[in-house]
């Protein structure tokens, strides 16, 4: 269920007692522990680790306390033990100037010449960061578009690092520090990114997450950063250990894809995976990607595709949600009688429904499908994206026409069910102007989505 993505357990206070800290982690369903070294002993430790136990798998590097005596000779050392079928990353690296152990010349080169190390090996490092934040992102600057993937445990830069980072493509993580009293600075950028683009680490043995803060930390204590993750996202910690193991998986490639869902529930929504044909082909939509979402594979070619018994059999008692979501990632109204048929179903059992749609369905079944929606379909939630339609149809790569097929699809759906518009929440998007134009000029809802 969980993947610990950064324990150091080769340190002392786990001498004698790994085993017993291992089935703990078991018991608390944890599947996988990533051990990052710190210097070359410790990288034979943890190599080691991963040899002696199944879940348990190894990083290798200097971190920078440990580049005072720094030689470009330790890198073959290093490549050498990175040949380890289990060691999945470079790390733990990076610079720290809170401790003045190590010059900061001698930190930067050394975390230069790993980084080099790892694209040379396409394997991911893993960052340390204390107080030298404005270095880092310097760095990690200079190796964008190069095809550098990295893992920044325990964060430790502001909400627009963090965007930067991710949509740079690397991962971020928070310790067990997001529980304590002081941390509202954390848990206020934990709660402004999405766990798509988050792992989930303890940094054992330190940073121990209340309420064993003052004890030695250990992998068993991810559940506590989890809920804690779980409570800022407003989603269950199932949602947060599924998407984040998924996410250790294309980072490390740790673990394995997820088989395909034909529903998923993320929080106390239920959502139903129609299709994966789409009129449009949206830049920011993994649709011909791997099609994955909070963990949940959602990639399935048109063969596929269930007719609606399976949706209703997987449903249940759909009073059991918030609401049954007409989603995933294509257009629904492209099988807009299997959507139909099933919302029925939904509705006629007490339950909610939304459709969540580019606003194409018109223009997809060739007639106004929007009196249809009449007591099936309680929100229409529509893709409107941008205010201008030649960026719309840069962003969405349709017809520019199809801006106004959608804002007439809008206007139609209003007479019939609850609507609300959304953009993606992109820099090149105007999101005062779209939420203006909506409320104002549409008379409807608007929500700006978070872009991963």
């Amino acid at each position: 269920m969980f993947i610990d993505s950064h324990a150091h357990l080769f340190y002392p206070n786990f001498n004698g007692e790994v085993d017993q800290v291992i089935e703990r982690a078991k018991t608390a369903g944890v599947d996988y522990i990533l051990v990052p070294a710190t210097d070359l002993a410790s990288s034979a430790q943890a190599i080691d680790l991963a040899e002696q136990f199944d879940m348990v798998y190894a990083a290798v590097g200097v971190h920078p306390h440990d580049t005072k005596e720094w030689e470009d000779s330790l890198i073959p050392k290093l490549e050498k033990l990175a040949q380890h079928p289990k060691v999945v990353a470079i790390g733990e690296i990076g610079l720290d100037y809170y401790y003045d152990f190590s010059p900061k010349e001698k930190q930067i080169h050394a975390f230069k010449k790993q980084i080099d190390l790892a694209l040379k090996l396409n394997k991911p490092i893993i960052v340390h960061n204390r107080q030298s934040n404005d270095d880092i992102m310097e760095i990690i600057r200079e190796y964008k578009g190069s095809g550098l993937r990295a893992h920044f445990h325990c964060f430790a830069g502001n909400a627009e690092d963090a965007k930067e980072l991710i949509a740079m493509r690397h991962f971020i993580s928070f310790t067990g520090n997001i529980t304590f009293k002081k941390a509202d600075d954390v848990r206020k950028i934990a709660s402004q990114l999405s766990v798509e683009d988050m792992l989930l680490e303890t940094d054992s043995p330190f940073l121990t997450p209340v309420p064993y803060r003052g004890k030695r930390n250990e992998p068993s204590y991810i559940t506590f950063i989890a809920e804690k993750l779980a409570e800022l996202q407003h989603l269950r910690t199932e949602d947060v250990a599924r998407t984040t193991s998924y996410n250790a998986y294309r980072l490390y490639g740790i673990g394995e894809k997820p088989p395909l869902s034909f529903t998923y529930q993320i929080g106390n929504s239920l959502y139903i995976n129609v299709t994966n044909r789409c009129n449009a082909d949206c830049v920011f939509c993994d649709r011909k990607g791997e099609a994955v979402i909070n963990g949940y594979n959602l990639k399935m070619d048109k063969s596929q595709e269930p007719p609606a018994e399976k949706y209703i059999e997987e449903i249940g008692d759909p009073r059991k949600y918030k609401e049954i979501v007409f989603c995933g990632y294509g257009e629904p109204t492209i099988r807009w009688e299997v959507v139909k048929e099933v919302a029925k179903y939904v509705k006629q059992h007490g339950g909610k429904t939304r459709l969540n749609t580019d606003g194409h369905g018109n223009f997809i079944n060739k007639r106004d499908i929007t009196p249809e929606l009449k007591d099936l379909i309680d929100t229409v939630s529509i893709s409107l994206n941008s205010t201008d339609p030649e960026q719309y149809a840069k962003l969405m790569r349709v017809d520019p026409k199809l801006h106004q097929e959608m804002l007439d699809f809008a206007k139609k759906a209003k007479k019939y069910s609850k609507v609300v518009m959304t953009i993606v929440g992109m820099n090149e998007v105007d999101s005062g102007k779209a939420k203006k134009f909506v409320t104002e000029e549409l008379g409807v809802d608007f929500r700006e989505r978070v872009y991963f």
